[in-house]
């Protein structure tokens, strides 16, 4: 009778674990043709890839192309300006980190508070809608404010000064609209993420810290915070993975691409953009500046996690 038992209820796990792979399965080959069998291409920024018209073909191209060792990477770093775009990825991103984080949160925990449910759900519509938006027409509502003609800013100080500033080409006001215009398209995204793991609290917890006289301050520093721990440290360690990655539709949409703010606007994207539009498209140094960019990544968030990980073990990746 045990050994039945023993038979029947294996027979039972098998086929829940049947039903969960099939769920699985579309994903697993999603991800095995988008992102694992693409690694092949790797070797090419390696290689002073070439098209060979006889036997037209990826691999074949690969495979013939000459081998050109790390020397597609030094057009990253052979130009005076290998500085400047480095330190405007790595500081615009390090920048949005913190402001994303303590914003996103904030508001997450105010609309929290809303009791009521349509109030908060339009809120939370009206905050999510500008993710949606494509950055070229983000760039439109930009340039109807600083268009040297019409904007509604220019305008205004036309009447108010004389004189109005060439905003295009004045690289100053530049890291403050960028920051804006970041924080106003993807701010809202993150508060939904948060939002979702503060109702997601067992609400046991506030009752518990109310009847013993906690403040709505006090439940949200030693309950609301102490919960999120998790979901911060999980989005902080994967937005430090893209620390030299750069929204290329921001940088490159916003400003323009106005070559006399350059100091301010330039990253490794947009950089690479420019050189190869100049070079007529160099496909080894493109996916030596990719795989530049991922394995750095990829060292930070092994560093980024390895902290976390230190300070509290159940918060890290892995």
């Amino acid at each position: 009778m045990r050994e039945r038992r023993k038979k029947s209820s294996n027979k039972v796990k098998i086929k829940k674990n049947l039903i969960l792979l099939t769920m699985v399965i579309p994903t697993a080959i999603w991800l095995i043709l988008l992102r694992y069998l693409p690694m092949f291409g790797i070797a090419i920024a390696f290689k002073d890839y070439r098209i060979y018209t006889k036997a037209p073909g990826l691999i074949n191209n690969v495979i013939h192309s000459k081998w050109v060792g790390f020397d597609n990477f030094k057009f990253l770093f052979v130009t005076t300006d290998s500085l400047k775009m480095i330190r405007n990825t790595v500081g615009y991103n390090l920048l949005w980190i913190f402001l994303g984080l303590v914003i996103s949160v904030s508001f997450a925990i105010i609309l929290n508070e809303i009791t009521n449910k349509f109030v908060a759900k339009s809120y939370q519509t009206l905050m999510f809608f500008p993710y949606f938006i494509s950055w070229v027409v983000v760039s439109y509502f930009v340039m109807a404010l600083l268009d040297p003609t019409s904007g509604l800013i220019v305008k205004w100080q036309m009447q108010k000064y004389g004189e109005a500033t060439n905003w295009y080409h004045t690289s100053k006001p530049w890291p403050v609209i960028l920051t804006l215009a970041n924080l106003w398209k993807n701010t809202g995204y993150s508060c939904i993420l948060y939002l979702t793991a503060i109702t997601g609290i067992d609400k046991t917890q506030y009752e518990a810290a109310s009847i013993d006289g906690a403040t709505k301050w006090q439940q949200v520093k030693f309950v609301t915070l102490p919960n999120l721990r998790t979901m911060i440290a999980i989005l902080l360690i994967m937005n430090i993975s893209k620390i030299f990655n750069s929204d290329f539709g921001l940088f490159w949409n916003v400003p323009l691409a106005s070559g006399s703010i350059l100091d301010v606007t330039q990253t490794i994207d947009t950089y690479v953009y420019r050189a190869l539009s100049a070079t007529g498209g160099n496909l080894g140094m493109t996916t030596a500046a990719g795989v530049f960019q991922n394995v750095v990544g990829f060292v930070c968030m092994l560093v980024a996690n390895s902290v976390v990980k230190r300070i509290d073990a159940d918060s890290s990746l892995f």
